[in-house]
């Protein structure tokens, strides 16, 4: 019998179920996956998926960041995340989207398939661009026992390692490029303060200004709101 379930508690996004029903063991070792960008006009960088034990954790909201997530959140860049992971017997797949690199806005990465082994617990992320520190997250959700098509919803995080000053360009404190080619130059920093820990991001202000301004984001363009992805998740 096909049935749809909503689910949501303060430690789990939100879920639906379809399809579902068929038990298998305690976890499946078979499930595919992919990612849906639902954002207008921000891309991901290469995304990091992860399927492990409960001992792995890849953030924690309201914990400083690791040094891992921050080199991902701040630059895209998952080697250290996949490191980290692997040498706790992780199964990850790294870039699914292959040579393009970022996933744009609408579109969905191609399916991937996991064989999880012995693990039961699915991470998602990829960094928010352009952005300072922003990020996708799924940290840590359990893998059904029962077959069926799973979609998770994700909102953006803030790493809480850089200040949210919208500028683009060169610094260590700025975003490190827009694969929209629709933001401007010549900001002033939107500012120089952030939370120093994992956090709801509250996303982007921008401006409409491509010369100056408090911001280089494009307030029509690059703004967003929760939920920013769906993880869709087949477990067979």
């Amino acid at each position: 019998m096909k049935f749809k379930r909503l689910m949501t508690t303060a430690a789990l996004p939100v879920l639906f179920a379809v399809g579902a029903g068929v038990s298998s063991n305690s976890h499946s070792a078979e499930i595919s996956v992919s990612v849906t960008n639902l954002t207008y006009g921000m891309y991901f960088t290469p995304l990091f998926i992860s399927a492990h034990n409960e001992s792995v954790s890849l953030f924690e909201v309201g914990q400083v960041a690791s040094p891992a997530l921050e080199k991902m959140a701040e630059l895209g860049m998952i080697g250290d995340l996949d490191t980290y992971t692997s040498d706790m017997g992780a199964v990850n797949a790294l870039n699914p989207v292959g040579e393009a690199n970022f996933l744009p806005s609408g579109q969905t990465s191609p399916m991937v398939d996991i064989n999880t082994g012995s693990n039961d617990y699915l991470s998602v992320t990829a960094m928010l661009l352009p952005s300072n520190d922003g990020f996708i997250g799924l940290n840590g959700w359990k893998i059904p026992a029962d077959k069926g098509t799973y979609h998770v919803m994700l909102n953006a995080y803030d790493a809480g390692t850089e200040a949210n000053n919208e500028l683009l360009g060169d610094g260590d404190e700025n975003m490190p490029g827009d694969p929209t080619q629709q933001g401007g130059v010549n900001g002033m920093g939107v500012t120089t303060e952030d939370a120093p820990f994992v956090h709801i991001h509250r996303g982007s202000l921008g401006d409409d200004d491509t010369t100056g301004g408090i911001s280089d984001l494009n307030n029509s363009v690059h703004r967003w709101l929760n939920p920013v992805a769906r993880v869709t998740v087949i477990v067979k």
